[in-house]
């Protein structure tokens, strides 16, 4: 008789945004996890059997200490320059939050990083939003995790609580543009929070050593 698959523990950050609250409405669902955690800076109000909630303290996740320990971290944390109010507090949500979280959860025994990050990141790039990601990138995969994988989705389509009206009139051209971008534009589409969320888990339990760059949809 075989051995039952190993069940997982996940730590998620950035739940209240549109991927990260898919992904955890997908992780509570899948048996295969048996724990997760979620960082978060107020209660989310939920309650199930599986969730268990570590509150972020203005010392950062490093506080958190051993509570951090899990199989696969998932982050989702991100923000606008407009929401956080300037570059520099952009830069500490998109940059140094999601750096100091992979950071401290690594010494816990997290085998796997997973990030969001986006759609024409670069350090060359002309948006300062691109370039943060790119830093962030390349600061996430030089800390060595057994597996890293970048996740690059382009414009969501997702319901959002605060006002985006650039996103907002994005979406609704998207399915009038998004036919027309083929071949390499292809990874320019818009893309569901819910397809975004599907792709992390799937990249997680692959189990595929080292660090990965994926643009979205993933291939069959």
């Amino acid at each position: 008789m075989s051995n039952p698959p190993a069940v997982r523990t996940a730590l998620v950050a950035g739940a209240t945004g549109a991927i990260g609250n898919a992904l955890l409405t997908r992780l509570l669902a899948d048996a295969r996890y048996g724990s997760v955690k979620v960082i978060s800076r107020r209660p989310l109000g939920l309650s199930h059997p599986k969730l268990m909630e570590l509150l972020l303290a203005q010392k950062g996740p490093a506080a958190l200490a051993e509570q951090l320990a899990a199989d696969d971290v998932f982050c989702c944390l991100g923000t606008t320059q407009k929401k956080a109010g300037s570059k520099a507090a952009f830069e500490q949500v998109d940059y140094q939050l999601v750096l100091d979280l992979a950071r401290a959860a690594k010494p816990q025994g997290a085998k796997q990083f997973l990030v969001i990050s986006s759609v024409g990141a670069s350090l060359k790039a002309a948006s300062f939003y691109l370039r943060v990601k790119a830093r962030m990138e390349q600061a996430v995969l030089d800390l060595g995790y057994t597996s890293t994988h970048i996740l690059r989705p382009s414009l969501l389509i997702a319901e959002r609580a605060e006002s985006r009206p650039g996103e907002w009139l994005g979406q609704k051209l998207a399915p009038l543009i998004d036919p027309f971008l083929l071949g390499g534009l292809s990874i320019y589409r818009s893309i569901p929070a819910e397809q975004v969320a599907e792709a992390m888990v799937t990249l997680a339990l692959r189990n595929i050593a080292g660090g990965h760059t994926h643009h979205l949809p993933l291939p069959d």
